[in-house]
Parts: structure tokens; C-alpha cells; sequence
């Protein structure tokens, strides 16, 4: 959280502090199991995912930086990972520092739902190590979430998606 005043322009509410971080629970795909399926199919933990025994995802902090501050907006999304990747994201955890590990590619497995479909979007994920979720970035594109990724995004924009995300619309 960020120490800032603001007010929301959806309810006008004045809020002191700014969330800057936001996570999706599960990869999309896994929500479009049946839930009394859910169990038997999938193995679901706060970082990883599989889903019968053949797709596999990780959590990832996908970063969008704000011009002028040092902090970042975050999103919390899945990626999909070949196997052989999401076994070196496991070998990895908890090394203290990752050097040299060229990134590996994903599609984007979270719809972050203020931006046109997000679902599939080429992605590089970067792992870090020392227990931190990899760097998630999405391959530079004209889609507008790309955009915002490389070149950042201002304050006014970080209060419109937090307070679209904080009331769900």
C-alpha cells in the first residue's frame, strides 16, 4: 500500500492509502472446471497449478510502472508453462539469487478484465528466486496492457484501475 490521498471516482469515497497490488486466485482455466471436479483434476497451491496433469501454470507479478515514483502497479497472474519450465521454476525457488536463467515463455492464463482479453497474450516469465513469484512480461504488442508495460502509466491511471478493481465493476 501506498501512502496517498485520493478520492475515488466511482463512489467519491477519500481514501489515505492506494493498493497497489492485486492477484487472481487461480488461473482462468481453472475456474471453468467444475467445482465436484475440481479436486480430482487439478492440483491448485498459492504458486503453482496443474490441471489433468497436463497444463501447468505459476503465479507471476505482472509489473506496470508509474511515471515519476519508484513504485509499481502489480498484478498477481498465472501464466502456462511447459513442464520442463514449471519443474526449473520449483528448482529455483528458493536459490537466493537467479543469474543467467534465460526467461521462459507463457501464455498469460489470467483475463485481467479492465483491459480487451488479456487471456493468451505472449508472455516472458522471468524467475527470481529467493522465494519471490518471476517477473511476468507481456510480449510488446499494440494491445493496451503491453503499452502500459513498457511505458508506464500515470497516477490518474493507477486510481482509475484500483478503483475499478476495488468496487468490481
Amino acid at each position: 500500500m501506498l501512502q496517498y490521498a485520493w478520492t475515488c471516482s466511482c463512489c467519491g469515497k477519500q481514501y489515505s492509502t492506494l493498493p497497489l497490488d492485486f492477484g487472481a486466485e487461480a488461473p482462468d482455466y481453472w475456474y471453468g472446471i467444475p467445482r465436484e471436479e475440481r479436486d480430482a483434476r487439478s492440483v491448485l497451491t498459492p504458486d503453482f497449478c496443474t490441471i489433468d496433469s497436463e497444463h501447468h501454470f505459476i503465479r507471476g507479478c505482472l509489473e506496470l510502472p508509474i511515471i515519476g515514483m519508484d513504485e509499481k502497479l502489480v498484478f498477481g497472474a498465472w501464466v502456462s508453462l511447459s513442464e520442463a519450465s514449471l519443474q526449473r521454476a520449483a528448482e529455483l525457488w528458493d536459490v537466493d539469487v537467479v543469474e543467467g536463467e534465460p526467461p521462459r515463455f507463457g501464455w498469460l492464463s489470467t483475463n485481467i478484465r479492465l483491459y480487451p482479453r488479456t487471456l493468451e497474450l505472449k508472455a516472458g516469465v522471468y524467475f527470481r528466486g529467493g522465494g519471490l513469484r518471476p517477473l511476468v512480461e507481456v510480449e510488446p504488442t499494440d494491445h493496451p496492457l503491453a503499452i502500459e508495460q513498457q511505458r508506464g502509466i500515470t497516477m490518474k491511471r493507477v486510481q482509475e484501475i484500483v478503483a475499478a478493481l476495488m468496487h468490481r465493476h
